[in-house]
């Protein structure tokens, strides 16, 4: 408090009252970081570079590889449906209610379909939105609660880290389910601040329950299940001592309701009360049981955010050293951080199924803790423990060795053939696929390895920033870069094949299904008027009056010709076998 009181006094001064020689450089570094708090900024320019940076990063690029099964193409085809039928207040799959996710994400990519047309990067476009915004908001919620530096790190440490750049570039529903719980929490935290003016409490509480409302809007109702476990721990890690009056939850359930409500509300009305139940039905049971493909281990997420988030994960461990230059705010901040990760982590642990998205509301959480490691090591004085630093170096290396080998996939593909290294004959098949690797890519690899001898020497400098700069934007780099050149010729092996197949007959009138696995694939990217249900009850009933395709995997080949004998072989291709009904179709040929 002294040192805050006097930011303008000498420090020949101070030395001078304190009369303790030994902590004259803890009280340097306090008056320096309180001076520029109080003089925060109230420019607008680092809003406009954030902006201009992070459209550089989100948009190009967006349309170069398929969309994968099958969370992208399914919202994707979803919002396809929205325009074919011109139905745009019921969320359909299949041409038939899909009760599994509300609109509001799929009305975004809508709306991009309407004006880029219906395709990969009109797809994705809404998240890169969300990646700009996020990183705006960000800068401005470290900026309230610190400074312009502290903002700046937080929207490195976001960008900087692998995951949370990488959902920018995709086409699924959780970067703005993520975002909109954030904001709630953000906003709870400044209500529940006992030194916030009563004026913007309300104002705070309502902001509060909008983007959980929005969060309900986008895929449920998990946003509210998130916002409210994580404000039950924090009341009772405060012993129920917060200030809150009698008619403040029912604001903030008035708000919530008419928010989150309104879309539920509107399908009852219109008679649509089975889809609402058949949408709360489904939430629970993704919650008590395993979804189909999509289980794991009991520390699945611990992880995937470990590895994920690299370089903020590793920084975040040094986060919870003890530091007496926070504010009651700052302070309490971090207790609402923490709590969210805390929440999160083990909510999704006792959730049966296991997808790698479940847990990237953690990406706002430990991002913070990694900018607040990384604030108190360049402007408080604070040191990186040599354990965080070795791991850091340690991660980069696994990249680095990661890289190289998968962009080398095609030296010893033959290899791996020739000596069936794999049991699984439709995996043998895929690698059989011409990703057209041009041998450059390994130049990726360059990147985390720079960043070692970079960590190493900025840190033997003493340049702390230049230390932090050299980790955020190498790996952002290292990610940007991996998503260009890298994911579509990992995508050849996986699924390319089949919608290259099922693109061939988008201008035709016809059934595209697939059989004995599932995929959204023949919607999407055959472009079809035609349900898969109905194709395939033409199927059972040989009637193919309208030609009928069918995508199976290798395995199943021979199981489905003997099931089905009026298909016969069109082609196989990386692992697909690609038919058509007797008589119903003009002959395809890939090349």
């Amino acid at each position: 408090n002294f040192a805050g009181h006097a930011c303008n006094a000498p420090y020949k001064i101070i030395y001078a009252e304190t009369g303790e020689r030994h902590k004259i450089t803890r009280i340097r570094r306090t008056i320096n970081t309180n001076r520029f708090m109080l003089k925060k900024s109230q420019t607008y320019s680092p809003y406009f570079i954030i902006f201009l940076v992070a459209a550089l990063l989100f948009v190009p690029f967006l349309g170069k590889v398929h969309l994968f099964d099958w969370d992208e193409i399914n919202f994707a085809e979803s919002a396809r449906e929205m325009i074919v039928t011109n139905d745009y207040s019921t969320v359909r799959i299949d041409f038939a209610p899909f009760w599994e996710k509300p609109p509001l994400f799929i009305w975004m990519q809508a709306i991009s379909m309407k004006l880029f047309g219906i395709n990969e990067f009109a797809a994705r476009f809404p998240n890169a939105l969300c990646g700009i915004f996020t990183l705006l908001f960000l800068f401005r919620a470290g900026r309230k609660l610190y400074n312009d530096r502290f903002g700046a790190l937080w929207v490195l440490s976001y960008a900087g880290s692998i995951l949370p750049f990488f959902y920018f570039k995709s086409g699924i529903i959780d970067p703005w389910l993520n975002l909109f719980i954030f904001i709630g929490i953000y906003y709870i935290t400044l209500f529940f601040d006992k030194d916030a003016r009563p004026s913007t409490r309300p104002r705070h509480l309502v902001l509060s329950a909008a983007a959980i409302g929005l969060g309900i809007l986008t895929k449920g109702p998990v946003a509210l299940l998130i916002w409210g476990l994580t404000v039950s721990v924090y009341i009772l890690i405060k012993k129920f001592r917060v200030s809150v009056r009698w008619h403040h939850p029912f604001l903030f359930l008035f708000v919530l309701l008419l928010v989150g409500g309104s879309w539920f509300w509107g399908q009852i009305i219109a008679g649509n009360k089975q889809t609402v139940i058949d949408f709360i039905t489904y939430q629970i049971r993704l919650f008590r049981t395993e979804d189909a493909g999509h289980g794991g281990f009991f520390l699945y997420h611990f992880v995937v955010l470990f590895f994920g988030v690299f370089p903020a994960s590793v920084f975040s461990f040094a986060a919870y050293s003890k530091n007496e230059d926070d504010s009651y705010l700052q302070k309490n901040f971090k207790t609402w951080m923490t709590v969210l990760l805390l929440v999160v982590l083990i909510l999704f642990t006792i959730v049966k199924t296991k997808i790698v998205h479940y847990s990237s509301m953690c990406y706002f959480p430990l991002t913070f803790l990694g900018a607040y490691a990384l604030y108190n090591y360049c402007y408080r004085g604070a040191r990186l423990k040599k354990w965080i630093r070795i791991l850091a170096i340690s991660l980069a290396a696994l990249y680095a060795i990661i890289t190289i080998i998968l962009t080398n996939i095609s030296r010893f593909k033959d290899y791996i053939l020739e000596n069936e290294l794999l049991d699984d004959p439709f995996a043998l098949a895929n690698l059989q696929a011409d990703a057209g690797w041009t041998g450059y890519e390994s130049l990726i690899a360059l990147i985390p390895l720079s960043l070692i001898f970079m960590l190493i020497y900025f840190h033997r400098k003493g340049k702390t920033l230049s230390y932090v700069l050299s980790a955020s934007v190498s790996v952002c780099l290292f990610t940007f870069l991996t998503l260009v050149f890298v994911v579509k010729r990992v995508e050849a092996y996986s699924q390319r094949a089949a919608l290259e197949f099922f693109e061939s007959k988008s201008n035709d009138d016809c059934y595209m299904l697939t059989i004995n696995y599932f995929s959204y694939a023949p919607y999407f990217y055959g472009k079809t008027h035609r349900s898969m249900s109905e194709g395939i009850n033409r199927l059972k009933n040989n009637d193919i009056s309208i030609p009928i395709y069918v995508s199976v995997k290798n395995t199943s080949r021979d199981e489905v010709l003997n099931q089905y004998p009026q298909l016969e072989v069109l082609y196989e291709k990386n692992g697909f076998v690609f038919m058509q009904s007797k008589g119903g179709g003009q002959m395809y040929n890939p090349e």
